[in-house]
């Protein structure tokens, strides 16, 4: 209640009043307290809210150059594109990497992020969960769904001759955490991440 009445300019006591008048909805926690919910001080202040309900954003991800050289990167972005105007969607941007599925810093992930953020968007098509994510897709999936995005997975799972890409993310997974833990320099680095190679080849 507080935040409410410096941002409109009036003091608790009215907003109180507002709200048994009905000039204003309050919702109440569990302690009964008030709070009053973005929409409406965006009302009271006559902004108008845009609705971003269908405006859609597609991310592609492949894990190398060489699979993009090999048109796989085109042909993800060509097949989401349709899928999206199947439903009729608007879509605002496509977004692409070309980095590993356990690679946190991809310059497109980071800028879907500032889009939710931002409330851009509400909708993110991608065609299988590891295009966003190799672990933890059930929280990606919580967290936008709590700025409210959705995510729609058009193929589901990874399909099962996926095998290259998983070998390079588990090689990428690794080289991570032993250079977290050896330093990328040192020669127990080095020997870890080869014997992972040898042992994959193998």
């Amino acid at each position: 209640m507080k935040e409410a009445s410096e941002i409109l300019g009036v003091s608790v006591r009215c907003l109180q009043i507002w709200d048994k008048e009905g000039k204003i909805r309050c919702v109440r926690t569990v302690g009964g307290r008030r709070r009053i919910p973005e929409s409406e001080i965006k009302r009271i202040l006559g902004i108008k809210e845009i609705d971003v309900g269908r405006k859609t954003v597609i991310y592609a991800r492949v894990s190398s150059y060489d699979q993009k050289q090999k048109g796989d990167l085109e042909r993800q972005k060509e097949s989401l594109l349709e899928y999206a105007k199947s439903k009729g969607y608007e879509v605002v941007s496509v977004l692409e990497d070309v980095a590993s599925g356990p690679n946190e810093n991809r310059r497109s992930l980071n800028k879907l992020f500032d889009m939710v953020e931002t409330r851009e968007i509400g909708v993110i098509v991608v065609r299988f969960k590891d295009r966003l994510t190799r672990f933890g897709f059930k929280y990606l999936e919580r967290y936008f769904a709590s700025r409210g995005v959705r995510i729609e997975v058009v193929n589901g799972d990874e399909p099962k001759d996926a095998h290259q890409e998983l070998v390079e993310d588990l090689i990428a997974l690794v080289s991570s955490l032993a250079g977290k833990l050896y330093g990328t320099r040192s020669h127990k680095y080095e020997k870890v991440v080869e014997g992972v190679k040898q042992l994959i080849a193998e």
